[in-house]
């Protein structure tokens, strides 16, 4: 029987790059002095239970998860460039933050919007055209975050090891050798990146609510705040869907949008960029017992 293909994702962190697997994580940080930095550890617990393969509750817990991984990783490397590697942050350590980015997350990108296009409520006579307005509005607050902070160098060298990861596990999904001049080949955009996941929980945040129509202020903002987990829910599936059948013509025309808000977040990696997310590819790959033939990114 032909073995079901295992999916591969991470992120960039600082100097380098965060790879997840099925029951593992790897964390690969280039040192100041040129070295690598490796962490890698198997994951237990809520990262690999039953409950994350269930259709809708599986993106409410992967949208936590991403945030207390990503925080550990970005903890690592941060330590890595201060050259403090020794410490560690478990999952305990990281529930404080991770709830503080919720709350900036929900009031800047999901109530704040509310309140701006508030103001347009007396001079448009139509609560369904004032909810797409926020909607846009939204969008458009993504969009200038994500131009802003990519004008600063250090993200600039983020962005590229995000290419650099996107390239790594483009070329695991085809096959190819995992060199770097192999992986540098490959595209710096991918389907099930975590920009794509950003749009489309914008985009479906602006059906979800436009359908709700236009309550009392106050109920407006609760419902956008508590509809959240809804919202990432509904675009997890979606990714995972348009991921599926990536190569039908219908699903690569609905995801250009989301391959070219990518176009902010990614740069062009060099080839020792390159090295390390194929390191930490790698590490992963090693911890899972699997061979590059048997996974899919």
């Amino acid at each position: 029987m032909a073995r079901k293909p295992v999916y591969y994702g991470g992120q960039a962190v600082l100097e380098g790059v965060m790879i997840r697997g099925p029951s593992s994580m790897a964390v690969v940080c280039r040192r100041p002095d040129g070295g690598l930095a490796v962490h890698s550890e198997r994951l237990s617990g809520l990262y690999v239970g039953t409950a994350r393969r269930i259709p809708f509750v599986r993106g409410i817990i992967i949208l936590w998860e991403t945030l207390v991984l990503g925080m550990r990783a970005l903890f690592f490397s941060s330590n890595v460039a201060l050259e403090e590697e020794e410490k560690e942050a478990g999952a305990g350590a990281m529930l404080l933050p991770g709830l503080i980015s919720l709350v900036v997350v929900a009031g800047v990108f999901f109530a704040g919007p509310v309140f701006l296009a508030g103001w347009l409520e007396g001079a448009i006579d139509n609560d369904y055209a004032v909810v797409a307005i926020e909607g846009v509005i939204r969008l458009l607050l993504l969009i200038a975050y994500i131009w802003f902070i990519g004008l600063m160098p250090d993200i600039k060298r983020v962005f590229a090891y995000h290419g650099a990861e996107h390239k790594a596990i483009h070329a695991l999904e085809a096959g190819d050798a995992l060199v770097p001049d192999a992986v540098q080949r490959y595209e710096k955009a991918h389907v099930r990146c975590g920009t794509s996941f950003l749009l489309t929980v914008m985009i479906v945040a602006i059906v979800v609510f436009t359908a709700m129509g236009a309550p009392d202020l106050w109920l407006r903002v609760l419902s956008r705040i508590v509809l959240i987990p809804v919202v990432a829910a509904i675009s997890y599936e979606l990714i995972r869907l348009s991921a599926r059948y990536e190569r039908t013509a219908i699903v690569r025309w609905l995801m250009k949008p989301n391959l070219a808000l990518q176009g902010l977040t990614t740069r062009e990696p060099s080839e020792d960029q390159v090295e390390v997310a194929i390191r930490a590819l790698n590490e992963v790959l090693k911890t899972e017992g699997m061979e590059p033939s048997e996974a899919r990114a």
